[in-house]
């Protein structure tokens, strides 16, 4: 057999054993679950903006409670269950933060607080934050000898 009919008959195997794609099934799910989130993080911040706060007070309290639910779902094994459903619709508001902080938190807590947690707590988060905060501090100098 030479080297095309392999090839070919390897892509057909591939192919078979590959799992299919549902792109569009999951990017559907992906926008309905990341705005349903963002949906509960508005009526939070409706509410708390009816008790008279400053709009910066509700921003932050609201953001605030976001990452104590996504931390709670998190502990409570929830939020793994409906990242499984939305795909990536849960990684990107303020939730999938508390989440990436909490999970590998609850991971290593049998390694103890210090060696465990501690330092386990930002292995995803952690290159997120380096490169946030990096790339804001490039853009602060940037903005400050272009103004």
């Amino acid at each position: 057999m030479d080297v095309k009919a392999r090839e070919k008959k390897y892509s057909k195997l591939v192919k078979k054993k590959s799992p299919s794609s549902e792109l569009f099934k999951d990017m559907c799910r992906a926008f309905v679950v990341g705005g349903l989130i963002c949906v509960v993080g508005q009526l939070l911040s409706f509410y708390i903006e009816s008790f008279g706060l400053k709009k910066e007070d509700v921003s932050s309290i609201t953001s605030s409670l976001l990452i104590l639910i996504g931390a709670l779902l998190t502990g409570l094994g929830w939020y793994d269950n409906i990242a499984r459903y939305g795909k990536a619709g849960t990684l990107v508001p303020i939730t999938g933060f508390a989440n990436s902080i909490v999970s590998p938190a609850m991971e290593y807590k049998t390694e103890g607080y210090i060696l465990g947690v501690g330092a386990k707590m930002f292995i995803i988060a952690g290159p997120v934050l380096v490169y946030g905060i990096s790339a804001s501090v490039i853009y602060g100098v940037v903005y400050y000898f272009m103004k």
